[in-house]
């Protein structure tokens, strides 16, 4: 059976093993932890799959900000989405969504998330579209129909997507 618990439980050394299996040690090149900086992460909004002892899955969440001619806006970037080979497939990454999503909701955070991702999936299952992030900009290359948001806060204007101020909540 998966255990979700807080990412925070678990080893970091861990985490970045399974992020390097799921996507490569050459990750850290793509454009999603440019967006992101080196901002924490959003601790209430990161958690872990743990089955048998074992670290399955992870999902994290940070603060990043569209920024436009008006000012900042934030935004929280949800992924990577993280789940280890044996286990894709089994509704790990959909658990882990669902749980980040509902912590969202809970800490007033779920009102403009973003990622970068697929979206047949992520419109189907969590309701992410590309309607309101046409004019959005990245500081690197992305499919422009990956870039996704929800949220009745998400802003519908020209911007650049970037890091911000770490949230405690």
């Amino acid at each position: 059976m998966i255990e979700i618990i807080p990412l925070h439980d678990v080893s970091a050394d861990a985490v970045e093993a399974l992020l390097d299996e799921a996507f490569g040690a050459d990750r850290h090149r793509r454009t999603a932890y440019v967006i992101r900086g080196s901002a924490t992460a959003i601790a209430s909004l990161s958690f872990a799959a743990i089955e048998e002892g074992t670290l399955v899955g992870s999902i994290q969440c940070w603060p990043i900000a569209l920024v436009t001619a008006a000012g900042q806006l934030p935004l929280v970037m949800v992924g990577p989405v993280a789940v280890a080979p044996g286990h894709q497939g089994s509704g790990v990454g959909r658990t882990l969504m669902g749980s980040a999503l509902a912590a969202a909701e809970a800490t007033g955070l779920g009102d403009a998330m973003m990622l970068i991702g697929d979206p047949d999936y992520y419109g189907r299952f969590f309701d992410f579209s590309a309607e309101r992030t046409t004019a959005w900009d990245a500081p690197g290359p992305v499919e422009r129909h990956r870039l996704l948001a929800r949220g009745p806060r998400v802003p519908d204007m020209p911007g650049l997507l970037a890091p911000r101020a770490r949230i405690d909540a």
